[in-house]
């Protein structure tokens, strides 16, 4: 999901047929969509190429814990927020979700914690690739000299993505902090 030149697939996890087909038809023209009438289908469904799980939380059967709980289980590299009519109460702070959103949500809604979830997704790789980039750099200055890192064309170069990915972290965390204000005002 960190090019956004590939569409970003969207698993909605939804027992009531019509809220799923619903939340697929708002995003459907700008992302790929699957959806899963519930917890067993969405655990069949659920694999590397899913970036994003819209997921609610209390279906019969399988519940969202439960799907969440095989994310889990699996390490799937996925962003998740429940979309669910179960209010928050102290139980979602060690729940494994990037988002949680009571029902009912409109398209605006969903579209903007899909954008947010993408941005989550972003920064997190961004930031992997700076810390590797670091640490590359930190061995390299104690390891060389001075005078043979000033003459590496190749360090001059990791040094300069380093400052391209450090930018691209700042704008994304700048970019998430202003959805935070504004979804809190």
């Amino acid at each position: 999901m960190t090019d956004r030149s590939e569409a970003t697939t969207v698993l909605i996890v939804e027992d009531e047929q019509h809220l799923a087909d619903l939340y697929a038809e708002y995003l459907t023209d700008q992302y790929d969509v699957r959806t899963a009438y519930g917890g067993q289908q969405a655990i069949d469904t659920l694999d590397a190429t899913v970036d994003v799980v819209l997921l609610d939380r209390r279906m019969p059967v399988v519940s969202g814990n439960e799907v969440l709980a095989t994310i889990e289980q699996r390490g799937l590299d996925v962003q998740v927020a429940m979309v669910t009519a179960v209010d928050p109460d102290f139980d979602i702070i060690d729940l494994g979700v990037d988002d949680y959103v009571v029902k009912p949500v409109s398209k605006g809604t969903l579209r903007d914690i899909v954008d947010r979830l993408e941005t989550i997704s972003q920064y997190n790789e961004q930031r992997r690739k700076l810390t590797a980039k670091t640490l590359k750099r930190n061995v390299l200055e104690v390891e060389k000299t001075r005078p043979e890192l000033a003459d590496s064309e190749r360090f001059s170069e990791l040094e300069d993505e380093i400052e391209r990915i450090e930018a691209d972290v700042e704008e994304l965390a700048e970019s998430l902090e202003d959805r935070q204000v504004t979804r809190g005002s």
